[in-house]
């Protein structure tokens, strides 16, 4: 019963699972890269698989669907293997992908071996300060583990799910849009133009003093005798005193120009976002906006109870699927573009599979509480005896602390940006 009919629910649905997260490693994480190690692509697609999975017998459990010895073992294998990959195959392989962009390292096993095990200790040490420990427990337990798990985890969810319930009204309203008009933009082009005029004319410069100088330098090569020695002793070259300040001119100019094209294309992202405001599907998003930004008051307010009278919350899954979509689905991955290149590539996706099991791990933590109590026995047996309600209090904290930091920067940001680009 447990490895017939059962074993094909589950194994059917993980292996679309495992398809779908191959297509979009190919499609949308590695789409502009060639990609090298396929052991990266299958260690990604797992995770997405196995996190899927949790969440799908989340599902079973609710529904009945399975026996609840089946639904036992599979959440036991879940479980066991997503951990085998959080905590032994990504952080090894990252340690390995990393000293094998090391030029000066011959034994990447052996340094991969050492950065792993370092890993280990501070993951080890994690559980110290944490209320998250039971001596009776063995060490490779699976309370052990999830345990420390669960803490990372939950930490980033918070930090995520503070910043996107502030920064998502942030984005969608129109509200907090800058006026910029094609004036705007025109003026700051030109004087981008202007700045790389100046700074071709002064490596010119720099091409012509070089060559008199060194057209000279031969022609003083050619004299001898004692008068030539003396000439070439008391003579310097007209020019080659203010070589030196023409390069830090130069210099100057070059972070100059480089300032002005990143305002440059923040004015056109943002007059194309005012455009996008004035369509259907923008003032959907306006309206999104508004809606979570009574979202994001009432999480903070909530969070601020939940700390001062020491309760802990329970998420409704209505809240929980908008943290979710927001904060993980939602995400755009032009940060994954911006820093990723050919030998970074394969350390950033693992580092975005690491971030996403840890994720969807603590994510059943938070969402057992959730659950009706005839359904989260199975979850409770098998998750062990975790302090459930120590993550809770903890998600909160991370939680306000990562929202108020995020109204504070996004404040002093939205605030700076006007006087910044009139300075200009």
């Amino acid at each position: 019963d447990v490895l017939n009919t059962p074993a094909n629910t589950t194994l059917c649905p993980q292996v679309l699972f495992f398809g779908f997260g191959w297509l979009f490693f190919m499609r949308q994480l590695f789409k502009d890269y060639e990609v090298r190690q396929y052991v990266v692509q299958v260690v990604f697609s797992i995770t997405f698989a196995f996190s899927c999975t949790m969440f799908e017998l989340i599902i079973f459990e609710i529904l009945g669907v399975l026996s609840s010895t089946s639904r036992y073992f599979h959440w036991k294998l879940n479980l066991y293997v997503i951990l085998l990959v959080l905590i032994f195959v990504v952080p090894f392989y990252i340690g390995y992908f990393v000293v094998s962009n090391i030029r000066l390292c011959k034994q990447r096993l052996l340094f991969s071996c050492v950065v792993w095990f370092t890993f280990m200790y501070f993951f080890w040490k994690l559980g110290d300060p944490f209320p998250i420990l039971s001596p009776k427990h063995g060490i490779l337990s699976i309370e052990q583990l999830i345990s420390r798990v669960g803490v990372i985890g939950v930490t980033l969810m918070a930090l995520l799910s503070g910043f996107g319930a502030v920064n998502c009204p942030y984005t969608y309203m129109s509200y907090f849009l800058r006026n910029v008009t094609d004036s705007d933009i025109l003026a700051l082009e030109r004087r981008l133009l202007q700045t790389m005029d100046m700074i071709v004319s002064k490596k010119k410069r720099i091409a012509m003093t070089r060559r008199q100088m060194y057209q000279r330098g031969e022609e003083q090569n050619k004299q001898t005798g004692f008068w030539g020695m003396i000439k070439s002793v008391t003579s310097s070259p007209s020019g080659s005193e203010n070589l030196s300040l023409i390069q830090q001119e130069v210099d100057a100019l070059e972070e100059l120009s480089r300032q002005l094209f990143l305002e440059t294309v923040d004015l056109q992202a943002t007059k194309e976002r005012i455009e996008y405001s004035k369509t259907f599907q923008g003032k959907y998003f306006n309206f999104l906006g508004y809606f979570f930004s009574i979202y994001c008051v009432w999480k903070i307010f909530m969070a601020t109870i939940n700390i001062v009278f020491d309760r802990v919350g329970k998420t409704d899954p209505v809240t929980r699927g908008i943290e979710i979509t927001v904060n993980y689905l939602g995400i755009q991955f032009d940060f994954f573009y911006a820093i990723s290149s050919s030998k970074s590539s394969n350390v950033i996706v693992l580092v975005l599979a690491q971030i996403m099991g840890m994720y969807f791990v603590s994510s059943v933590l938070l969402m057992r509480m959730s659950m009706p109590l005839e359904y989260r026995t199975i979850v409770t047996e098998v998750l062990g005896e975790l302090q459930f309600n120590f993550y809770h209090r903890w998600f909160d904290v991370i939680f306000l602390v990562s929202a108020l930091s995020s109204i504070l920067f996004l404040y002093l940001a939205h605030k700076q940006a006007p006087e910044k680009h009139m300075s200009l």
